[in-house]
């Protein structure tokens, strides 16, 4: 359940060459710098996406049917602009103790900590919502990727082969990826 917390989330970073960034929930406002995101996503990048981000409407949607109990957005914002998106998905019943991760940065902000700072704040999210575990999946060629999540504790439990198909046909094994939460040996 979406906590007050959550929608007054602010978090103000000073990179290492001096730039700041701010870290907030995405709101109905950023509607169009949403999709401007997206629209600069590059050929290569747009491989590995779960959608078109290019379409503009599907993006829209997004903010459109914002429901922080079903996904909860963080954007990273550079002088009013959104150069990075992260996302922590929430299931239901059976699963409703899971949430997964994804994240996307533009290329001018990658490598500078941001992905990493959005990350962590995701989950400081989970922890106050009581969920128990993360889990990312990444496909495997995105060996930096895979390292950023494992830095922030993330812990790569199996690789599902030929579990991702790119735009072409080509099929790619992913990481499937886990941050435990919750310690489940105190439970009965």
């Amino acid at each position: 359940m979406v906590t007050k917390e959550d929608i007054v989330f602010r978090q103000l970073i000073t990179l290492s060459d001096g730039g700041r960034v701010l870290l907030r929930p995405l709101t109905t406002e950023d509607r169009e710098q949403l999709i401007e995101l997206f629209q600069h996503v590059s050929p290569e990048d747009l491989r590995y996406l779960h959608h078109n981000v290019t379409d503009a409407e599907l993006v829209a949607s997004w903010v459109d049917d914002l429901d922080y109990d079903r996904v909860l957005p963080l954007v990273a914002v550079i002088n009013e602009r959104l150069v990075g998106s992260a996302t922590l998905h929430f299931f239901e019943g059976p699963a409703r103790h899971r949430a997964e991760m994804r994240i996307y940065l533009a290329k001018e902000v990658r490598r500078r900590g941001v992905g990493s700072r959005m990350i962590q704040a995701l989950i400081d999210m989970a922890k106050r919502r009581n969920i128990y575990m993360i889990e990312a999946q990444i496909v495997n060629d995105q060996a930096t990727v895979i390292r950023a999540f494992q830095n922030l504790g993330f812990v790569r439990k199996c690789v599902l082969d030929n579990y991702f198909i790119l735009p072409d046909g080509e099929l790619r094994d992913v990481a499937h990826l886990i941050l435990r939460l919750r310690d489940s040996s105190e439970e009965f």
